[in-house]
């Protein structure tokens, strides 16, 4: 598609924003720039890009003349697609997509694309690692932290894009098109902004609209959500599997990765192979194999990758041990699934330190998984008084309100003793304390680090 002189409308100035404006500008599209929060000023959001970057800025609200001279709209994942300047776009005919649309767009090569509520980030790496040991031009790109329209004009017809998918970002979906796709798993996770579960599905299982039944898509055969729609995916639907030896697919088979594509039957690794802990990784591990092996990387490869691969960086990330205490930053866990895989990998009693920004979700399934493991719940943030209660109507006692992690850490650090371990695992997203789960994870790190 040619953008030479066509009028984009680029809205948020994170890192999205800044990137979707930076690759519009090297296609020769006018851009003006949209910045919702009234409180920045133009000086602040000047700093953020590069000195030669042209765009006209508009601080507030859209101004009625300005839509009917907009040719499409990128909307940064952070913007609700249902705000009312976006809907009457919308109702303008004008195309509103988000920056993954324009990346693939101005993209080229191939696609693999990783979605599910939780594993997105360590599976979308490994799947990286995978990648690079066969393939000369690999991306690693999208949620994950490195905006895909960051790297698009990079991309040559030999590349080979990894992209962690979010369902924010599949909502503005058009022609976004991968050769194979995973969906990891589905369970309850951004209902303030979807709703309902049966949209949020609909969302994640967007990521296969545009393939084709020669194509594939990974599925996770242990989850409900995605057998009942598996049906309606367009692509070949490739299972793996944490709980059943599957006839064809990948599974776990007791301490053993099995794979068969319907040919012959053959061991991946063990499970004492790789450096990641729990089932929750292994379904990971499981998932990154089969689409590198239908991407037609050699098996010597895959095995080598998967051996060297190390946990990401906030997803159950050991820190240091302190006096025989073993912590660990699983600030990532930013929904009760998560932070349940989190409590199930660790294998020592542990303080959980937990709360944050509140999603609407519940707390009693992640309370009911602390069984005789969790001996303290140390809580701060929005929902502290909400877990409170789930903790003090499921029977756990010993529950202890802070108002910051640092101190978070400190009472943690006096709760646990040698033996123990203390788990940052939130069940939350880290929204009206930190920037990001990342800023989260790294005072965790270094307030762990500052302990005697």
């Amino acid at each position: 598609m040619k953008f030479t002189n066509k009028r984009a409308l680029v809205v948020g100035t994170g890192k999205s924003g800044v990137a979707a404006v930076n690759l519009l500008n090297h296609v020769g599209a006018q851009v003006t720039l949209l910045e919702g929060n009234a409180s920045l000023s133009s000086e602040e959001i000047m700093k953020r890009f590069p000195k030669e970057a042209e765009f006209d800025l508009i601080i507030g609200e859209l101004p009625e003349q300005k839509m009917n001279s907009i040719d499409f709209v990128i909307l940064s994942p952070g913007v609700p697609t249902d705000l009312p300047f976006v809907v009457k776009l919308q109702e303008n005919n004008i195309p509103v997509w988000g920056e993954i649309e324009l990346a693939y767009l101005c993209g080229k090569g191939k696609l693999f694309a990783i979605t599910g509520t939780n594993g997105k980030t360590t599976t979308t790496a490994l799947t990286g690692e995978i990648m690079k040991t066969y393939f000369k031009s690999v991306f690693v790109v999208g949620n994950i932290g490195l905006p895909y329209t960051e790297y698009a004009a990079e991309m040559k017809d030999e590349s080979v894009t990894v992209a962690e998918v979010s369902s924010f970002q599949l909502e503005t979906i058009n022609k976004f098109h991968p050769q194979i796709s995973a969906i990891l798993n589905i369970t309850p996770d951004h209902l303030n902004r979807h709703h309902t579960m049966e949209c949020y599905v609909e969302t994640k299982a967007r990521i296969a609209k545009n393939q084709n039944k020669d194509e594939i898509c990974v599925l996770n055969y242990e989850d409900e959500y995605l057998k009942k729609i598996a049906k309606d995916i367009p692509a070949k639907v490739f299972w793996f599997s944490s709980e059943h030896i599957l006839e064809q697919g990948i599974w776990l088979d007791g301490e053993k990765i099995m794979y068969n594509d319907g040919s012959e039957t053959i061991e991946i690794c063990t499970i004492h192979d790789m450096k990641l802990l729990g089932k929750h990784n292994y379904e990971n591990v499981m998932a990154a194999v089969a689409i590198a092996m239908h991407a037609g990387v050699p098996l010597d490869c895959i095995r080598k990758a998967v051996k060297e691969f190390n946990a990401v960086e906030h997803r159950i990330e050991y820190v240091k041990e302190v006096n025989g205490v073993k912590y660990y930053n699983d600030s990532k866990g930013t929904n009760p699934d998560a932070a349940i895989k989190a409590v199930e990998a660790m294998v020592r009693p542990t303080v959980v330190i937990g709360g944050g920004y509140d999603k609407d979700s519940s707390y009693d399934e992640w309370i009911a998984s602390f069984g005789d493991k969790v001996k303290a719940l140390v809580l701060l943030g929005q929902t502290r008084d909400k877990i409170a209660a789930a903790a003090k109507k499921a029977g756990f006692e010993n529950v202890i309100m802070t108002d910051s992690l640092e101190e978070a850490v400190k009472v943690s650090s006096k709760q646990a003793v040698s033996g123990d371990a203390v788990l940052l695992s939130p069940a939350c997203a880290s929204w009206g304390m930190f920037k990001n789960f990342e800023e989260r994870g790294k005072l965790f790190k270094e307030y762990v680090n500052s302990l005697e």
